[in-house]
């Protein structure tokens, strides 16, 4: 059976994940880092991609990202995956492939997971044990939210303007949301939506975006969506406006 194209739109969220081939490292020290958060920075000017959201681990990373045109995000990640495959091995004087095969991909719902898709990726390196708590973790666009640092790689989405009506309220909103985390059924719901590529939403929202593809959204014929429960964000005392 061939498989599927990846679901992309324009103007939507999507949540990437790429792997390494076989879990190995895809990055050995600081300068591979910095040359993976160079090219994407690059390639999102360059097609037309606003990364809202992201973080760098040992052998694979996460992107939460909205293109402008349909073919941008495939068009970046191709840009990215092959010039940093070069740069690696030639950094380590291997050859070969890198990558586990394509990036995974889908788009979620704006309003009901695109602030639960931020947390949950920055919070990667805590469930991973790597660090105690997101602030001390580089490699990730948790240092931007909540005033550590600028990071010319990200580009907020608007509706991170709803945190607050001044940029400390808004950090110090963000970080409360990133503090409280998700829930283990929305992180089941975020992580396999996007490695399956089906579409993450009310069912509203995915019978609406079938009208504007002919690729199919979501893995039952009735059209329903793999959802988390009702509470996307663990959200503490009304940091955000409901939605």
């Amino acid at each position: 059976m061939a498989r599927l194209p990846r679901l992309t739109l324009p103007g939507y969220p999507h949540h990437v994940i790429q792997r390494g081939n076989n879990r190995q490292p895809i990055f050995v020290g600081a300068a591979n880092y910095e040359d993976l958060l160079g090219l994407l920075s690059e390639n999102a000017a360059r097609f037309g991609v606003a990364i809202h959201a992201y973080v760098l681990m040992s052998n694979h990373f996460h992107l939460l990202a909205t293109p402008s045109t349909a073919d941008g995000l495939p068009r970046m990640m191709q840009a990215v995956g092959r010039r940093y495959v070069r740069h690696f091995n030639d950094s380590q004087g291997r050859s070969g492939t890198l990558w586990e095969g394509r990036y995974k991909s889908t788009l979620i719902q704006t309003e009901r997971y695109l602030l639960a898709c931020m947390v949950y990726i920055e919070l990667n390196p805590v469930r991973g044990g790597l660090v105690a708590q997101a602030r001390d973790y580089p490699w990730s666009s948790h240092g931007h939210y909540t005033g550590l640092r600028i990071d010319p790689l990200v580009t907020p989405h608007p509706l991170c303007w709803e945190l607050g009506n001044t940029p400390f309220a808004r950090e110090a909103a963000y970080a409360e949301l990133v503090q409280a985390g998700v829930s283990p059924q929305t992180q089941a719901a975020l992580t396999q939506s996007a490695l399956r590529g089906w579409a993450l939403g009310e069912p509203d929202f995915v019978a609406d975006l079938q009208k504007r593809t002919q690729r199919r959204v979501s893995q039952t014929a009735a059209g329903r969506p793999f959802l988390a429960p009702r509470e996307a964000l663990r959200q503490p005392t009304s940091s955000i406006k409901s939605k």
